[in-house]
């Protein structure tokens, strides 16, 4: 049994009232790293009261799991409203959280979830879209054909609204924020699907300067250094 579902056991047993200071007991924090175990566990199995009652705590931990949560569920149209609003929130623990819920979804249903990244990539809100490419963008998804053309296709469209800002909107939190993703997501999505990425990854308008430091970050991961 993993430890997901040992902590899934006991999650089961409690209140839902109990979940959030249950979760924040385990949360590891303050601290560097947040148990990502935890939020996992309490994902997959938070029902509609448990969620309630972890956005009524409103705590760092226990909104991060209730975005996963709710993200998760992201194939019901509400669910989905909710998680991308969630997407934006200010603290960066719980658009995390978002990210962690949708590739649990893309676990699922792999359809759904492109569905919804396909949705949110075009969407105004930068941290949106960096929610939409980080949570394609993990290889454990990118098995079939559909899914690498997808994380390629939101890699693109994402680095394109990336440069189409105003280069005095390129410093703003949601910017800096997607350019990370795009740092490492594009090495994630080529190495999926080789050579429809790397002529993506080729005709990228490198003049650009954050464009630049896309191409520069990705070169450096060993997935990409590999392939070309």
């Amino acid at each position: 049994m993993s430890t997901s579902q040992v902590l899934q056991g006991e999650l089961r047993e409690l209140d839902p009232q109990r979940w959030p200071d249950f979760l924040t007991a385990r949360s590891g924090l303050p601290g560097p790293r947040a148990n990502l175990t935890l939020v996992d566990a309490a994902a997959r199995i938070a029902d509609p009261p448990a969620i309630d009652a972890l956005l009524a705590d409103g705590g760092e931990y226990p909104m991060m799991c209730a975005a996963a949560a709710i993200a998760r569920r992201a194939a019901e149209p509400a669910s989905a409203a909710q998680a991308r609003t969630l997407a934006t929130d200010e603290r960066w623990r719980v658009r995390e959280g978002v990210v962690i819920g949708l590739q649990l979804l893309g676990d699922e249903s792999p359809d759904a979830l492109i569905a919804t990244v396909r949705a949110w990539a075009d969407d105004p809100d930068l941290y949106v879209q960096r929610a939409a490419t980080a949570a394609i963008c993990e290889p454990r998804l990118l098995l079939s054909g559909a899914a690498a053309a997808a994380a390629l296709d939101i890699c693109r469209r994402t680095t394109r609204h990336l440069t189409a800002l105003p280069r005095e909107r390129r410093s703003e939190p949601a910017a800096r924020n997607l350019r990370q993703a795009l740092g490492y997501c594009w090495s994630i999505a080529i190495a999926a699907d080789p050579d429809p990425g790397l002529a993506a990854f080729r005709e990228l308008p490198s003049e650009d300067p954050d464009v630049a430091w896309i191409v520069k970050e990705n070169l450096r991961k060993k997935r990409l250094s590999s392939i070309i």
